[in-house]
């Protein structure tokens, strides 16, 4: 990367040499990748070729080079780069971290029928990771953080792998009060509702014709929280999504079912308690707890 500096003492000229054979995948059918980190940077882009032309303030041209360089080792990988891959590297880049943009953006948890699940931030993927390292992790955090989604894809990454040999999803159905035996129908279709959004999630991930087979062997279950009471689950992934409905008794008989060579994820989101009256969320309590 060469550079010059300009007439004005704050600006700088730069040429970014991409190698060839990544040119066209960094910068995206007609340019679009490009003209996306356009709009994110304050410099300006002119291309011929590999070459980039890079004219604004130093920093912002460093940050460019930054983000240029991050976008040709997920390329190097054997990645697609769309205009989202380049909004998350800069996403990342502005927060500074010394870990890899590239290693966190191209760290894939389970594929299926071409469609690769894994982290999109920083924070994402210090959250899988925590996954990774810690036999009970709570994900606390608004809808569509991707909470629920990546404990999820590691639970079925953790079943596929042989680490577990079985897979709880489960989540309090707060609109029935949990008295799900004063509802009408077979148990199946008085909790579906509550747990439609779990197997949503689960058909992403796993063949759909395949779930119903788990299901009936036990090696897939999907509950609602009331249901685990009074059990030990030993070599289980287990998570309780919408963990901000649980009472605090709910939650200390959910986390004392831990068994064995299990895992457990909790879920939720504490801006939405959906509790009746004057109820405490059990998820509240627990994170004043670990706080201190």
């Amino acid at each position: 990367m060469t550079t010059s500096r300009s007439t004005r003492t704050d600006v700088v000229s730069t040429v970014y040499n991409l190698q060839r054979e990544l040119a066209a995948t960094v910068l995206g059918v007609t340019d679009g990748n490009l003209k996306v980190l356009d709009n994110q940077v304050d410099a300006d882009f002119h291309v011929r070729g590999n070459r980039i032309e890079l004219t604004g303030p130093a920093h912002e041209v460093s940050r460019a080079g930054k983000i240029l360089d991050e976008l040709q080792a997920i390329a190097r990988r054997g990645h697609v780069i769309s205009a989202e891959t380049v909004k998350n590297v800069i996403s990342i880049i502005n927060v500074d971290t010394p870990q890899s943009v590239s290693e966190i953006l191209t760290g894939d948890i389970i594929a299926r029928r071409g469609k690769v699940i894994r982290a999109k931030t920083l924070g994402q993927k210090e959250y899988v990771d925590a996954i990774d390292e810690n036999t009970i992790v709570f994900g606390i955090g608004p809808a569509g953080s991707g909470k629920t989604y990546l404990a999820m894809a590691k639970a079925v990454q953790a079943l596929q792998t042989k680490q577990v040999s079985r897979i709880i999803l489960t989540r309090p159905a707060v609109e029935a009060g949990e008295n799900l035996g004063f509802l009408p129908g077979t148990l199946n279709e008085k909790i579906d509702p509550y747990l439609r959004p779990l197997h949503d999630a689960l058909r992403d991930m796993v063949e759909p014709e395949v779930i119903p087979k788990l299901m009936e062997a036990g090696i897939v279950e999907v509950a609602p929280l009331a249901y685990m009471r009074g059990r030990t689950l030993n070599d289980a992934f287990v998570i309780l999504d919408e963990a901000q409905n649980t009472t605090p008794a709910q939650m200390k008989m959910f986390l004392t079912r831990l068994g064995f060579g299990s895992k457990m994820v909790v879920t939720g989101d504490i801006t939405q308690v959906d509790l009746p009256g004057s109820q405490k969320s059990g998820l509240r309590l627990v994170r004043h707890i670990l706080r201190g």
